[in-house]
Formats: C-alpha cells, structure tokens, sequence
C-alpha cells in the first residue's frame, strides 16, 4: 500500500530546490529544504518552512551524504524526500535507504533506478522491448582486447560512453581506430571519477542528429503516457544550452511512433513517476534509443508550458498512489516554448567554470516568460557545485513568437560580478540555422569553429563608462575639488573642467575626456570624434537612461571598484577599466611562469615534480570543478622550480600550482 504524506524535503539546492518547494507549497504541503555551509543564505533555504544544515560546502560531506539527509528528515518528522535532479535523484541506494526509513521517495522504484542508471543494460531491456537501439556494444566483458575488437567490427565514428552516468562525463568520440586506446583510458578515469564505475559501453556514433526526448509519467496502476517531446540538440560537449518543446521538425506521425517506442520503454521496467526516454533523430526519421533518465529533466518547463501540467505537482500525486489525471488522447500540445541554461562559465576561457559574487542580479520578467533561479543579489556563486545560475523560459502562440521573447528576455537579464554565458546564447538564438529550426547535435560546432569571439567596447560605451567614472568621482568630491582648482588658477565656467580616461581596448589605449556643462549634459571627445551625452533619469540604484546625441536608451551598470564599471546595455555586457587608475603592480603578472588554479577546485593530478623540463603546451596538472576536469598546460618553456599544489586538495582562484623558471632566465 503506498504511504500518504503531507510534508516534503527536498534533497537538493539552488533553482530546483525553489522550483519544487514552491509546487509542494502551493499544494499545501510542510517543506523541509536542507543545506551545506555553503548555502546558508540562499533562496531556497529562505523559502522553505524548515531548513537543516547538512555540513561543510564539498558535497560528500553535505547533499551526496544520504545518512544526513535522512538524518534530516528524521529530525523535522518529514513524511517525502525528492530529490530534484542531480546529487542522489539517481542513486538507487539512497531511494532504498529512504524506503528502509519508512519515507517515501518521490521517483521510481529502486529497480528501475538501478536498471536505467547502467546504459549497458538499460540498452539491452530496451532490445528485448524491440525499442530501436543504436547498434554497438554493451556487454560485461571491459578488457582492452575485447572492447577494441568491439570497435572495430562497429567501425568508426563511434562513441564511448560511461555506463554508469551522463552529461558528457565519461563520453569520447573517437573518429580513427588508433586512437581508441588512449580514448578509452580518459573515458574510464572520468567515468570513475565521475560516478565511482569504469564500466563502459561503445555505440555507433549517429552523425550529425537531432537529440529528442520523450517526456513520460507512468502511475502505479500500470498506466503510461508522454506528455510530447523536446528538441535538446543544441549541446556543447554534450551538455544541453538550449531545450524547446516541440521540435521544429516533428510531425504527428513520428510523434506517435517515438511517443510508442518511449512509452514501451517505461512499461518495460514498470515505470512510476516522472521519467525522460531520450533518442537520437537522423535526418531520415529514423530514430534510436540514447538512455532513459529516471528523474524530472533540467528542461522541463518547457513542456509543462505547452502542455499546461505541473509536472512536480505530477509527481507528488502518483507518488502517493494517485491515477494519471489524463489518457494519452487528452494530452495536447499547445504553441511553443524554449529554455536556455545560464551558466557562470568564462566563454572566452574555454567556458570554465565561474564563481564569485553576484554584485547584481536581475532576472528579466514579461508576457512569456518564466525563469527558475535559486540566487539572491550579493549572494556568492559556489565553486563546489554546478554552474547553472537559472534557466530562462519563453512561451509563445508559435517558434517565432517564442525565440523574440527568449531572446529580450537574454538582454535584460543582468548578472555583475560573474562571468556567464548570455551573451553567447544571445548569438545561438540570433543564428539563421537555429531561427529557421535547423540546428542538430552539429549546430555549435558549425556556428562557432572558433569558439566565442570577445566583443570589444566601442565608442558608444567607452562613453557610457567615462560618464560614470566621471559621476562616480563627483559623488566622491573629487570633480567638486577639480572644480575648485580651476577656479584658483583663474578658469571659469564648469565647461573648463576636462576631466581625462583611458581604457584599454584591444591593445590600445583609448583616452576619453568629458566636459560637463554643469547641468545634466555632457561633451564626450573620443579620439577624433565628438558627441553629447544628455543624463535624463538616475534614479533607480544601478540603472541609467541617457541621450546619446539625441538616441536614449537604457543602461545597467555596477562599480566593481574604483577603477572598474560594469555595464549593460542593448544586451551586450562590458568589463571597462580606467587604465588611469590602475598602478603598475595591478598590470606586471604576465610571464612569470607562475601556473595558477583558473577557478575554486580539487587538484586531481600532478603530471610534472621539481627539475623536470616543460615545453609551452604540456599537460602539467588536473583540476576538478563544479563536475568537470580541467587540465592545467604550460604557457612557457623551462623547467619546473617549484610546486605548490597537492593532490587531492582544494585550490582557490589564482593560487599558484607551481611555478616554471623560464629557459631564457
């Protein structure tokens, strides 16, 4: 007999935590959310009736400790865990230790669980389901000899998948047979890593197709339906950028078909709960079974938007033995919507990680759109866990419609003090291939061959920052005193005062002079060229709307300090130094051979020890961040004269690693 429940915790932090806390509330359930050290003024501790510290930041010892969280619910009397997404949503261990403690969880079975969560024999429940599969290998066997003769019979290109996990952990593609091998070894120490498992399984690789998932939700009274598909085909290094239900492409007859095949899948396993069964889509509508992730997704709003359910609120009905509310014929699909993970990466430093404080944080709001964050303004974005900041949303009658709204929504959205990927989901949105829904598993690869291309300030913003530089220093009494000064060397007049910037851009040098006419107007001289600022509203903390020779708009902006001004403004973000303010010391760190740790992490590994000889390019060390290993390479040759850095233990931003004595010293 399954258990009724009134009250929830949710084992999980940042925008899901908000987001199910916040159904379970409005159902009238008592929410328990639970936190690290870490997390201690966060959104989704703040919105919970009750909230219990876990431990330190690192999760081992705070949200992937399954004994204090139970530990926790025992402690608050909660009567549910769900466990988001992430951490333990997949661990059929803790989904039994919470049955053995009389709670209820709120996915699937633990059977289900544990066959879904190994690819390898997912993959053959879903041949004896006639699911079409990928043709490959998925056996018991791991050696090198049977794994590579594996290989060769699939031929190449073929991938190399963990088992145990996903999200590119684990995942190579290899292209020639001899470099299979070397594959194979990284695949098998990420997959260990990763999910504590080798085990490895091979596919064929599908050329260039359409990632689409089926959304499923089974009950506990053998009923089965999916709630219509999305297109998550836009992915770098195999992690999703952008979601959109339904995909551009689908017709009502191979929806019905994958629709089947996903709903076949579940039923196989006798599947309770929400569940997401994943395909590869070729360009011939042919299409084949990837994995089947027992959980909710990341990017389900965008089907609860087009299908008008609360797939948390979803969750919590079966759970307790509830009936599906609808059949398969009643579901129905309505307009168009699209996600697009924020992130807190550095896109121009090969999209690592980022953490830092959020100096101001505003998420955009307006007809359409929904955005799911768990981040206040001057919270500070942990380095121990993923970099997803918020998911941003947009709905809309039709794609067109939809892709608009997303797409303001991007260039209003403001986040200071972090280094994010908008910018670069602006430009995947504006490109003509995603517009027209062209875009496959291909599409950032073809769109961006060299990576993400810094925009570098122009006129118009070297403008904007100097008045602020400049407004920044008359509220200091700085331009009062200049003021003063002029008139003691006899100049009258405000307009006397020119008060001098520079900024650095793209290697030059810009000076920029403004020339106030003592009201609210202003003369800005930029090289050879002239123009009037006009300042017509202040008055919002952080905001601006200025006349730029008679053309107003909006602009963001935050000191970072008193050299340094954030700004934002028609969607593009800038980080604008006054290079006058700066001292020699804060500009005299390039080529010391110093190799510093490029964010918060566990340095997994040393490559090199003192007295060896390094050449400009060679892997010295390996860091783990927020999930992903990150190889540390020397910028220099020479040898190594000192290291600092020890296995296993964390790093902060910047400390050295170690230090490389240059061959020219």
């Amino acid at each position: 007999m399954t258990k009724k429940f009134d009250s929830v915790l949710v084992a999980n932090r940042g925008e899901i935590a908000v987001r199910v806390l916040r159904s379970a509330q409005a159902a009238g359930y008592r929410t328990i959310a639970v936190y690290s050290e870490a997390d201690v003024d966060t959104p989704h501790v703040a919105l919970a009736d009750e909230a219990v510290l876990l431990g330190p930041a690192p999760v081992k010892e705070s949200y992937l400790d399954p004994q204090r969280i139970l530990e926790a619910a025992a402690r608050t009397g909660a009567q549910a865990i769900h466990p988001g997404y992430g951490f333990l949503s997949e661990n059929a261990d803790f989904a039994q230790a919470c049955e053995d403690a009389g709670l209820v969880f709120i996915g699937p079975s633990v059977e289900a669980i544990e066959l879904m969560g190994n690819k390898a024999a997912a993959k053959r429940r879903m041949l004896e389901a006639q699911v079409p599969c990928i043709p490959g290998y998925q056996s018991e066997d791991q050696s090198d000899d049977t794994l590579l003769a594996a290989a060769a019979k699939i031929g190449v290109p073929i991938m190399v998948k963990a088992a145990a996990g996903g999200g590119g952990r684990g995942m190579r593609l290899v292209t020639a047979i001899e470099e299979f091998l070397p594959a194979l070894a990284a695949a098998r120490s990420e997959a260990k890593n990763a999910f504590g498992s080798e085990e490895l399984i091979l596919e064929k690789a599908v050329v260039q197709p359409r990632h689409v998932e089926l959304q499923v939700f089974g009950d506990a009274q053998g009923n089965v339906i999916h709630l219509g598909e999305r297109d998550c085909s836009v992915q770098r290094r195999h992690q999703k950028v952008v979601e959109e239900a339904p995909c551009p492409v689908m017709s009502p007859e191979l929806r019905a078909a994958m629709g089947a095949a996903a709903v076949a899948a579940a039923k196989s396993i006798s599947y309770v709960g929400a569940g997401t069964v994943e395909f590869l889509l070729d360009a011939d509508e042919q299409f084949y079974f990837l994995e089947m992730n027992t959980r909710l997704q990341v990017e389900h709003p965008v089907t609860e938007l087009v299908t008008g359910l609360d797939l948390v609120d979803l969750q919590l009905h079966v759970a307790q033995g509830g009936a599906l509310p609808c059949t398969q014929e009643e579901v129905a699909l309505r307009g168009h919507a699209i996600e697009v993970r924020l992130y807190a990466e550095d896109t121009l430093n090969d999209f690592l990680p980022a953490s830092g404080k959020a100096i101001a944080w505003e998420p955009p709001s307006g007809t359409g759109i929904r955005v799911d964050h768990g981040l206040f303004p001057g919270q500070m974005v942990s380095p121990f866990y993923d970099p997803m900041v918020a998911k941003i949303i947009a709905y809309g009658e039709d794609r067109a419609t939809a892709r608009r709204r997303l797409l303001r929504a991007l260039r209003q959205t403001v986040l200071f003090g972090i280094s994010t990927n908008r910018e670069f989901l602006i430009d995947v949105l504006e490109r003509e291939s995603f517009a027209n829904g062209e875009a496959t598993t291909a599409f950032i690869a073809e769109e961006f061959p060299d990576g993400v291309q810094e925009t570098s300030p122009q006129e118009l913003e070297l403008s904007i920052a100097a008045l602020l530089h400049y407004l920044q220093g008359e509220e200091s009494g700085l331009e009062k005193r200049v003021f003063e000064d002029a008139l003691l060397t006899g100049s009258t007049g405000a307009r006397a005062i020119d008060s001098s910037f520079a900024y650095l851009v793209d290697g030059d040098l810009q000076p920029v002079s403004v020339l106030s006419d003592g009201l609210d107007g202003y003369t800005m001289k930029i090289a050879e060229s002239q123009r009037q600022l006009e300042l017509l509203d202040s008055s919002r903390d952080g905001y601006l709307r200025v006349a730029v020779d008679g053309w107003q708009l909006d602009v963001a902006y935050r000191f970072v300090d008193q050299s340094t001004v954030a700004l934002q403004s028609r969607g593009r973000a800038f980080l604008i130094t006054n290079e006058l303010a700066l001292s020699a010391a804060d500009r005299d760190a390039e080529g010391s051979g110093a190799v510093t740790a490029p964010m918060h992490g566990n340095l997994l590994a040393l490559r090199v020890a003192v007295g060896d000889k390094v050449s400009a390019g060679d892997e010295l060390a390996i860091m783990e961040a927020m999930k992903m290993e990150h190889r540390l390479v020397a910028q220099i040759d020479g040898v190594v004269s000192v290291v600092f850095g020890v296995e296993g233990e964390q790093m902060t931003a910047g400390a050295v690693v170690l230090e490389i004595e240059s061959e020219d010293a």
